[in-house]
């Protein structure tokens, strides 16, 4: 408790992060927003007068951004499966502005304002959206501004024209996710993402503009290409300005290390070059971050146009691809050990805090994960500024669907017949615009090291086809996947489609290669789909590695999505052209969800709460560099549901056991080692038992067969790692532990204060002084943490829930009101309560 209190109080101020729009002076927009939201399936009131300045919203609640509607909501089993059995609908949300040009002193309306920065006449006043899901429409005091279907597009509108002169100025937003069932998995609802104010001079640096390649770096120097790109708001274009762009390349500890100017046009692009010396490179394990400052001025002293300026972090590193040698970083050949991620995290929905995507990409670091892929689509710009930080590659994602829809499980899972919602109403219209909006706003991160334009839209027969599924597989005996359908799209399309959205990322940055995930590698070959793009991912297809690196010399393959089991890694570790694998998935997430009453998919390493689960563990013994051992248990019986029928063994050495150490004494247990090392050796209470470990075969797991004995069971590793675990009694109190801002974790203990990890007691939850966004559980199965998101009462699961909590923000900045007490009370009936206070 004492460390605990210790760090709670030792909370440092920080200062809002930047808008990645690279100009102007941007600060958050999160506060004192009303929210409505309008039941699609019901007939509930809804008018154009909601996107008016005087329509009275006293009624709608009080939000604060990012906000996920949907996981506000009950589950019900006659929605649809691929989105979590949660609904969509329609939503409202409002915000009102005082006057920027005129404003001198805040209203008094204090929750609907914003404290603005003073407006001169010859600036221009800017709403940048990281993202709204989706079908979001935007409108200034009435007036419509923009909208963007793509509920995953960050979008920059100017509303300057649309402002008052006098009075308020209100901000209305409609976020229309009627089709609701328009994804495979959870996407959220509602304005998920952070919101930005943006100040700017009329003629100033253009939006996502700043980017740089390095083209060249050894030990003594390095040389840098730095684009700039610059926009021109005003209404007459016609009187010329003079500017100036200065660009300074600062060090980690903010000394300048190289500078560059050049004079550029009011709507113009140029490319200057930064030599730095001594260069540090970006990676995985020192992930070194330079700062790109380019400052845009008038070029004559005389001139009145205000001053622009960006920053941007910047990273300096090689890649290398090769169809033999795989993947190397700064000269470096390594495999890719990666995981595939979707955007939401349990009861929080979409709505992340930056804080609880930091902490589940160190426990992945942990494990030995070293690259992500954003399945499937852009994130929250925050999530590529961790990778940034900690050292992780990124393979950024387009879309999961192109010209033709994917089928659907829209009412309950796998009944009746699937339909077709999906991003392909706005295909043809957007998607040249979305990948190049992904890539402009992206290319500075140097985490990233692939852009994919597109997942498993080549699945054969959902939608495109090709005769080349009537020739069956190796032996051409049966056919795949059904078969040839020509009624089907021809597969021949996704080839054009390919070359068409390559080449707009290329022309965008060069110097990082494009992928795609193939489903349907057979047909997709038939196709000018592979030859469009840089590197070829191959979805769960392991058996084809070798037979196409034969067929396609040339051609760069790795796993793009693939299983967690040991074949699948050792088609990669053993296989010197295949560079690496994404696993489905890194987390479990909403959505995809097998039966009611199933949340969503239990294939992670971490569970919802972000915890790391058994098969974590397992994945760490096969891609951890330091020495790790884990222990888990679960009684002997028949091979268990999901396994093989093997011949060689009796029972199922399992991947996923637990590490519960309360039984029956005399019961037969089977132990599971999952380490790194050589060997490892059981001990009960101090003494070896069990002999000799036995090792599996499939899975290359450790095991021994033994009768369940209360006490401490221990797991030495020949490479120095341990792993304890202790038989507990009943559960007996609550305790507090917690490891970041952001999480507070409750433990049920028994009375020598060890973890019941069988415990599901209810725990409720009294916060003072602090903002509850929600309780976690982890337990996928439990329908009752969905609608619970502002609720203060969740079972347990695993002898533990975790708290998301918000300090007092204003606009996402700390309050500075250090004296005030924020305190936190945890009860559960029949056990000793607990309480902190900081």
């Amino acid at each position: 408790m004492k460390q605990l209190l210790s760090l709670l109080a030792t909370i440092l101020m920080m200062g809002h992060s930047q808008a990645q729009v690279s100009f102007g002076q941007a600060q958050l927009l999160n506060d004192g927003w009303r929210f409505l939201r309008i039941d699609s399936t019901r007939n509930v009131f809804e008018t154009t007068d909601m996107k008016k300045t005087d329509f009275d919203d006293s009624h709608w609640h009080n939000v604060i951004l990012p906000h996920d509607w949907g996981v506000e909501q009950p589950m019900s089993p006659d929605k649809g499966s691929c989105q979590g059995y949660l609904p969509g609908g329609i939503g409202w949300y409002r915000k009102d502005l005082p006057h920027p040009l005129k404003r001198k002193e805040v209203p008094t309306d204090a929750q609907h304002a914003s404290t603005l920065p003073p407006l001169e006449g010859s600036e221009e006043l800017f709403l940048y959206f990281e993202g709204i899901y989706n079908h979001a429409e935007v409108y200034i005091n009435g007036h419509a501004v923009g909208m963007r279907p793509s509920g995953f597009a960050s979008v920059l509108y100017n509303i300057t024209p649309y402002l008052n002169n006098e009075g308020s100025n209100t901000i209305a937003v409609r976020v229309d996710h009627t089709q609701e069932s328009d994804s495979r998995w959870y996407t959220g609802s509602g304005i998920n993402r952070n919101v930005w104010l943006v100040t700017a001079p009329q003629v100033h640096l253009a939006q996502w503009g700043t980017a740089y390649r390095l083209k060249s770096i050894d030990k003594k120097k390095a040389v840098v290409e730095v684009d700039i790109e610059t926009a021109d708001d005003r209404h007459d274009k016609s009187v010329a300005i003079s500017l100036k762009a200065m660009v300074e390349l600062k060090d980690a500890q903010g000394n300048i290390v190289a500078t560059a100017d050049t004079k550029i046009g009011t709507q113009e692009k140029k490319t200057v070059l930064l030599t730095v010396k001594n260069p540090q490179r970006w990676s995985l394990t020192q992930p070194y971050l330079y700062t790109l400052k380019t400052v845009l001025s008038p070029l004559s002293s005389l001139q009145q146009s205000p001053s622009d300026l960006s920053e941007v972090k910047v990273g300096l590193h090689t890649l290398d691809f090769s169809p033999t040698k795989g993947f190397a970083l700064n000269g470096e050949w390594m495999k890719v050990k990666g995981v595939c991620l979707h955007d939401d995290a349990g009861v929080l929905g979409t709505a992340v805090p930056k804080e609880v995507w930091k902490r589940r990409i160190q426990e992945l670091k942990e494990i030995g994960v070293n690259a992500i892929r954003m399945s499937h689509n852009p994130h929250m710009p925050e999530l590529y500024d961790l990778c940034d930080e900690l050292g992780m590659l990124v393979m950024d994602e387009a879309s999961d669907e192109w010209e033709f829809p994917k089928r659907k499980w829209m009412k309950g899972w796998n009944q009746g017949r699937p339909e077709y919602q999906g991003t392909y109403t706005y295909f043809e219209e957007w998607i040249d615009r979305d990948v190049a909006d992904m890539v402009r706003r992206d290319r500075c991160h140097p985490s990233i090291f692939m852009w994919s334009i597109g997942n498993e839209v080549d699945y054969p027969n959902d939608p495109y086809s090709h005769p080349v599924l009537d020739r069956g597989g190796k032996d051409f005996t049966q056919p795949m996947y059904g078969g040839y359908k020509p009624e089907q799209p021809n597969a021949e399309r996704i080839g054009r489609i390919a070359q068409r959205l390559a080449k707009i990322v290329k022309d965008i940055d060069p110097s990082r290669p494009t992928t795609g995930a193939l489903a349907g590698v057979v047909m997709s070959n038939e196709t000018a789909y592979p030859e469009a793009i840089d590197v070829v991912g191959y979805n769960y297809t392991e058996s084809r590695y070798g037979e196409d690196h034969e067929k396609y010399p040339r051609r760069v393959i790795y796993g793009s999505e693939n299983r967690h089991d040991l074949p699948a890694w050792k088609a990669v570790r053993d296989n010197e052209h295949i560079f690496g694998q994404f696993l489905w998935t890194g987390i479990d997430y909403l959505g995809e969800s097998g039966p009611w009453p199933a949340r969503g998919s239990s294939a992670g390493l971490l569970d919802l709460a972000g915890q790391r689960k058994p098969l974590g563990w397992y994945r760490a013994a096969l891609w951890s560099d330091q020495p790790m051992c884990y222990i888990g248990t679960y009684p002997i019986g028949p091979q268990r549901h999901g396994s093989r029928q093997n011949n060689r063994r009796t029972y199922y050495v399992s991947p996923y056991a637990s590490d519960n150490w309360n039984y029956v004494a005399g019961q037969k247990i089977r132990v599971v080692c999952y380490t790194n090392a050589p060997s490892a050796c059981l001990l009960l209470n101090g003494q070896p038992i069990g002999g000799e470990a036995k090792r599996d075969a499939d899975s290359n797991i450790l095991y021994w067969d033994i009768a369940y004995q209360p006490g401490t069971l221990r797991c030495e590793a020949e490479n120095g790692a341990f792993y304890e675990i202790e038989a507990t009694k009943a559960p007996y109190a609550l305790r507090f532990t917690t490891d970041s801002l952001c999480h507070v974790f409750v433990d049920i203990i028994d009375e020598d204060g060890r973890l019941v990890k069988t415990a599901d007691n209810e725990v409720t939850l009294h916060i003072r002084g602090a903002r509850l966004l929600g309780m976690e559980n982890g337990n996928i199965m439990d329908t009752a943490v969905a609608g619970r998101q502002l609720r203060n009462r969740l079972r347990a699961h695993g002898g533990r829930i975790v708290a998301y909590i918000q300090l007092p923000k204003e606009d996402n900045v700390p309050s500075q009101k250090a004296n005030e007490e924020v305190s936190i009370h945890a009860s559960s009936p029949f056990l000793q309560s607990a309480e902190i206070s900081f």
